[in-house]
């Protein structure tokens, strides 16, 4: 019989198959990076990329999905959105040159260094410089521009590798309430970061030619001063609207500001782009918007419409023969002229005011003929206007 005791004895064999792997494993850990200066085989550079990866990817964890969001949006869009200095020249009491310099912001739409901003931004400038976000400076001429809609555009000759083009969103559904980012330059600070949400939609705002611009976005992200041409973004990073005004008391922001819808632009970038300024048709009149109590007052026929109290000499509605008013009445506290045509429907479109019928006459082509119906004392006509180009 064995003996109980030779069960647990290994055999000869056994004890050097287990002396050899001790001796595998203990040249293996010497071989294992220790501090001697062998500690890796990874090239020194390629190391130090991998370790501040590793850094980004740590504090990116440790970001909010809100907050990275805002992190990438800027990342991606701030190298398309430039610094613009103009240089202006006026003059003083006694006809001496007084040159003055303004800032605002835009952004490059293509490779060819076609650069979107506002109109009032680059309005009456003799130079213009650029900004990039590489803090490359180039001079930049003015392409095209539409004092009605507050926008222009402008050009600089960089290299293709320094421009990059943000992307144009869509600003037709937008919605009360969706996030909203601006990038632009307030104070000269550039490549400045604000959020917010859109506040409000279908505001209208005037241009500097007191022309109405329909359908702005009103935001409470932080617009200032230099903020003027940058863009209003969604949370894909696309462009939504151009920053263009601020409704405050005291200059700065108090979370009121406006944006041209993105579309409004692209509609006349072509224009803009290959003949300098946008080929808009005019009617041209101003008038009075007509409720149920203005109707009664002035035994008006109808209860709605737009009185014309003024034509524009040379306009589409002079050249049709329609009237403004010749005779001057105190009705309450205004003062009004009046004896003039009464629209009541454009294309047989009802309007509330002279601005929405001026709007809806513009987005035609000069050339085309829209059909207005007036009265004409009481009596009722139907006019059709050949459309012509508004010269300004």
């Amino acid at each position: 019989m064995t003996n109980k005791d030779d069960r647990y004895r290994l055999s000869a064999g056994t004890r050097i198959f287990f002396l050899a792997f001790l001796v595998l494993m203990f040249y293996v850990v010497w071989r294992m990076p220790h501090g001697s200066g062998r500690d890796s085989e990874v090239p020194p550079d390629l190391l130090a990329q991998l370790q501040v990866k590793d850094v980004a990817a740590a504090s990116d964890a440790s970001f909010s999905n809100d907050e990275m969001n805002n992190i990438q949006i800027y990342r991606a869009v701030n190298p398309s959105v430039v610094n613009i200095t103009t240089e202006t020249v006026s003059y003083d009491f006694f006809f001496m040159p007084v040159p003055s310099t303004g800032a605002g912001s835009g952004f490059v739409i293509d490779s060819d260094g076609h650069i979107l901003t506002n109109f009032h931004v680059v309005d009456g400038a003799r130079r213009l410089e650029v900004t990039l976000s590489d803090k490359s400076k180039y001079s930049a001429r003015f392409v095209g521009g539409d004092r009605s809609s507050d926008l222009a555009v402008i050009r600089v000759n960089a290299p293709a590798s320094k421009l990059h083009p943000v992307k144009l969103g869509d600003s037709t559904n937008l919605q009360v309430g969706q996030k909203a980012l601006a990038i632009g330059n307030p104070f000269g600070l550039a490549g400045t970061l604000t959020t917010g949400v859109i506040s409000s939609l279908g505001r209208s705002i005037r241009a500097e030619n007191d022309r109405v611009i329909e359908n702005a976005i009103q935001t409470d992200a932080s617009i200032n001063p230099g903020n003027s041409g940058g863009p209003l973004l969604n949370s894909r990073g696309e462009v939504i609207g151009i920053n263009s005004q601020i409704a405050s008391p005291s200059g700065g922001s108090v979370g009121v500001g406006f944006a041209i819808p993105i579309n409004n632009a692209k509609g006349i970038l072509k224009d803009l782009i290959t003949v300098g300024r946008v080929k808009r048709a005019f009617l041209g009149i101003r008038g009075y918007s007509v409720d149920p109590e203005l109707a009664d007052i002035l035994r008006l026929p109808v209860d709605h419409g737009v009185l014309v109290a003024r034509v524009t000499r040379g306009g589409s509605a002079d050249r049709a023969g329609i009237r403004g008013g010749d005779q001057w009445f105190l009705v309450g506290n205004q003062r009004m002229t009046l004896g003039g045509d009464l629209i009541v429907a454009v294309d047989g479109k009802q309007f509330d005011s002279d601005d929405q019928v001026n709007q809806y006459v513009e987005s035609k082509a000069p050339g085309e003929r829209v059909s207005i119906e007036l009265y004409r004392g009481n009596k009722k006509m139907t006019v059709a206007v050949p459309l012509v180009e508004r010269v300004e």
